[in-house]
């Protein structure tokens, strides 16, 4: 039988048959995709023929076209909707593709013709983005040890492939911790919380096979219980299960591995001449260097901290007036701090959820897409990957511009979060290839399924990195869409944000999942006035976060990460009872893969360009404005990584932001 995933995909839109795809597929088809992709390199490495654009940095573009595409499929799926066949495949996958990553960027005749293309750049006639692309790739090679030699060379192989395997199970360890803990609830033990927890809680049950009602580890079903339980010891038993992810001892400990990919990093980037990993990650970065991350999380930090030592003394005396002596806990602060919100805001989240449907804010997202870029959305009738997982074709003027995939609930088989990704990527060289991305979230299903405000930001926030690879207009897959600088990716998404915020649109489309009535106006003013509320806590959890990342890869890799940890929240005095939002063993963004490793920062770096972008709206007093949109999209949203960052945004923005933007949209800047 003919293999789905070597076949042309004949369908609408070149979509992947996944109706036909069995997971037996895949290693066949990897291994062809290896094989077909190896020749075509040797190809082009071996070539008689003088070294040209086209004939090495084009067709490097395209060789690797089948493995891609199968590659595309399966790490979606690995990530959206595991299984022990698929979490096999991954490990065995690990060090192969990383081999090969290595074979391709240390093949010397290779790496020769990309060299001396280089040198010879000024007299190639290039085009702006084939410069670019030239440099890229040049810089791709270097920084993964092209120009090492001898040991330094078969080291840096071995030290990738190790890192490939580690990572690998670290995330597939985590996973593990969060789909296998749950806390059953008795009838009593659901006192006090609004129905749409039980109701989360029912469904965990029902997804488990049991009866009643579970408490699992995912965000969207433990923080509304932490909020709402009255119940101190069960909001004690859960968060420490939720923070102790990854550090359960067993099989499943991710400590070992964590100090393991330090040590590697560290020698990864000695192996290349750098003092640190640190400096190694920043170098092709916004931010360039470890003490400017340093700088811009320390400038938010102090400001953060006294904002949090504040609301954590008006929260103890809270408790303390419930009769519960001693200090404020990491299991308290979610609790009271829900419920001096509705006393200072008059704001319940149980009562604004109902105006939160999931497809209310599907539509808010759409509608504010076509708005800023004229794009329509249109359901499609597809065979996807899983039952939740939704489709629209996504046109403007008649033009279809992609595919959109959206996949929301939280299920046992998806790893923790929210993302973007993508099936593929867009391109124009070779023919037109438009993009097939996919947001995955982790939202309790309910009927219907109510978001919190939470949620509904998460949902606009991943919508705008879709938007990122959607509207993407570049020659090149190697910088189309989110192939930026891991710290200008996150702008799209967090600048998309501010929509939510829009009182026209949340006018438009919170309505009453019941009776279909726009959320009063007095909620609304009281949601968007208490935009800023728990800042100080939200701020410190993150940057405490990444000030730990930094503090991992500045120097010599730690012996023992979790000793490190220690004392870089020691040092900044890291308030008692808020911690890491990421502790170390279950920190995936900075160990079950590179991206975002010294690099957590990122966030935040992104956000103060991303409020002082959206006040280039504000100053035109149209949050819509046509000219602004269509320069959003010229500059930011079409142009993939075609120019270096900081260009792009002075040319939208015309002078590069301060953080006070960033300070005044956290509500900070009194405390600064």
């Amino acid at each position: 039988m003919a293999n789905p995933l070597l076949e042309d995909w004949t369908g609408e839109f070149g979509m992947p048959p996944f109706g036909r795809i069995v997971d037996e597929d895949f290693g066949p088809a990897f291994e062809a995709g290896l094989e077909e992709a190896r020749a075509a390199i040797r190809e082009i490495g071996e070539s008689p023929e003088a070294p040209t654009f086209a004939n090495t940095i084009a067709a490097l573009e395209l060789a690797e076209k089948t493995l891609d595409r199968v590659a595309g499929v399966f790490f979606n799926l690995a990530g959206a909707d595991s299984n022990p066949a698929r979490e096999s495949m991954q490990r065995e996958l690990a060090p192969k593709l990383a081999a090969f990553s290595s074979e391709v960027t240390m093949n010397a005749a290779l790496y020769g013709r990309i060299a001396e293309l280089w040198e010879r750049r000024d007299s190639l006639g290039l085009a702006p983005e084939e410069a670019r692309v030239l440099d890229l790739y040049r810089r791709m090679f270097v920084r993964a040890g092209a120009e090492l030699s001898g040991e330094a060379r078969e080291r840096m192989a071995k030290v990738k492939e190790r890192l490939a395997v580690l990572s690998t199970q670290f995330s597939q360890n985590l996973l593990a911790d969060e789909r296998d803990w749950f806390l059953e609830l008795e009838p009593a033990d659901l006192d006090g919380l609004p129905g749409f927890v039980a109701d989360g809680a029912k469904a965990a049950a029902e997804e488990r096979g049991l009866q009643g009602h579970v408490l699992t580890l995912n965000r969207s079903l433990i923080v509304p219980f932490l909020q709402f339980s009255p119940r101190r010891d069960l909001r004690e038993k859960a968060y420490e299960a939720w923070v102790a992810r990854g550090a359960n001892g067993g099989e499943t400990d991710n400590r070992a591995l964590a100090a393991e990919i330090l040590k590697l990093r560290e020698e990864r980037a000695r192996l290349l001449g750098y003092g640190s990993f640190a400096e190694y990650k920043l170098e092709p970065e916004m931010a360039k260097t470890p003490a400017a991350v340093r700088d811009l999380l320390m400038q938010v930090w102090r400001p953060a901290r006294a904002k949090a030592e504040a609301d954590a003394a008006v929260l103890e005396r809270m408790m303390h007036e419930d009769g519960i002596n001693g200090r404020l806990e990491a299991w308290d602060w979610r609790y009271y701090s829900e419920k001096r919100r509705k006393a200072e805001h008059d704001l319940d989240e149980a009562a604004v959820k109902p105006y939160l449907s999931l497809d209310a804010m599907i539509g808010a997202a759409f509608e504010t897409a076509k708005r800023l870029f004229g794009l329509e959305f249109r359901e499609l009738d597809a065979a996807l990957y899983h039952p939740d997982a939704r489709a629209w074709d996504v046109t403007r003027n008649g033009r279809h511009m992609a595919v959109f995939i959206g996949d929301y609930f939280a299920r046992a088989s998806k790893r923790s979060g929210a993302w973007c990704s993508a099936f593929r990527s867009q391109r124009k060289l070779g023919g037109e290839v438009r993009p097939i991305v996919v947001n995955v979230c982790n939202f309790a299903k309910g009927d219907p399924a109510l978001l919190s405000w939470d949620d509904a930001r998460t949902l606009f926030h991943e919508f705008g990195h879709a938007l990122h690879q959607m509207l993407s207009d570049v020659t090149f897959s190697f910088i189309s869409g989110t192939s930026v600088a891991r710290d200008f990716v996150e702008l799209p998404s967090q600048l998309y944000e501010h929509w939510l915020e829009v009182p026209e649109v949340l006018e438009r489309h919170a309505r009453h999942w019941r009776t279909g009535e726009s959320m009063p106006e007095d909620l609304r003013d009281r949601l968007l006035k208490a935009a800023t509320y728990d800042q100080g806590f939200a701020t410190v959890e993150y940057v405490a976060s990444a000030l730990v990342d930094l503090a991992f890869h500045e120097g010599a890799a730690p012996d023992d990460p979790m000793a490190v940890q220690e004392k870089v929240l020691a040092g900044i005095g890291m308030p008692h009872a808020i911690r890491m939002r990421h502790a170390t063993p279950h920190f995936a963004h900075v160990f079950s893969g590179d991206g975002y490793s010294s690099g957590y920062y990122s966030y935040m770096w992104s956000e103060v360009m991303d409020a002082d972008a959206f006040a280039a709206f504000e100053e035109a007093e149209d949050p819509f404005h046509p000219e602004i949109a269509e320069k959003l999209e010229r500059y930011i949203l079409s142009a993939g990584g075609s120019e270096e960052a900081e260009a792009l945004y002075l040319k939208f923005r015309g002078r590069m932001p301060g953080v006070e933007a960033l300070l005044k949209g956290r509500g900070l800047h009194d405390a600064a």
